[in-house]
């Protein structure tokens, strides 16, 4: 028996990185559907489509081809895996994100994934939309200051120059964003495990969630 857990919360809490080293740890897959939001966000606006423009947004969606793998993430083909990781994607994706036509066309991307083996996904709404029947639905948090101190030592280790203020300004922004959006806020799901992670180191956070998996998974295979 295959099984899914869920790691929903907001911007800069660790999801992605605690999600892949759980899923390493733990010897199954991890779908990182942030950086699936990214993609879609990235290339439309690259194309110039305006978020107003329902139709196009919905058209461009159909005939748009999102693949994620070990090697990256690809659309149309074309690798966008470091396009996806700017701060001018920061600051467009929750708004894309918000869209029924894009979240509609990647629902089915992502729940897609479970056909192939256990895997832990993670994002805004996987415990709550995509994945609410999940073995095991995580919520981790942490502080505003916490959440943007983590991405401003990862932007300035992509040699990107910003002051810190700026990054917790924006981090705040964000989370107004995604939490009063009408369509799939960001929410802690009902019954999910939450983790605050602001004093915890990303091991921490790894080995807790391993052992609270392991023990409610007995029993399944991956």
């Amino acid at each position: 028996m295959t099984f899914v857990v869920t790691i929903d919360g907001p911007s800069g809490a660790g999801k992605s990185s605690v999600a892949k080293a759980l899923a390493k740890t733990l010897g199954i897959r991890w779908l990182d559907t942030g950086a699936l939001y990214r993609a879609v966000a990235y290339t439309l606006d690259k194309r110039g489509i305006a978020r107003t423009d329902g139709k196009g947004t919905a058209d461009a969606m159909a005939a748009l081809s999102v693949r994620i793998d070990s090697e990256g993430v690809f659309v149309d083909g074309e690798d966008v895996t470091k396009a996806i990781r700017t701060p001018h994607v920061d600051r467009i994706v929750s708004a894309w994100a918000a869209l029924g036509a894009v979240r509609n066309g990647l629902l089915s991307v992502q729940r897609s994934q479970a056909r192939y083996g256990s895997l832990v996904a993670e994002g805004r709404d996987m415990g709550s939309v995509v994945f609410p029947d999940a073995a095991v639905r995580f919520f981790l948090t942490a502080s505003p200051e916490a959440r943007a101190m983590r991405r401003y030592k990862e932007l300035l280790e992509r040699g990107e120059s910003l002051d810190y203020e700026d990054v917790l300004s924006r981090m705040r922004d964000r989370d107004r964003a995604d939490s009063s959006r009408d369509l799939a806020p960001l929410t802690e799901p009902e019954g999910a495990i939450r983790v605050d992670t602001s004093s915890m180191g990303q091991q921490e956070v790894v080995d807790e969630l391993v052992r609270i998996v392991r023990s409610e998974t007995a029993g399944c295979s991956s």
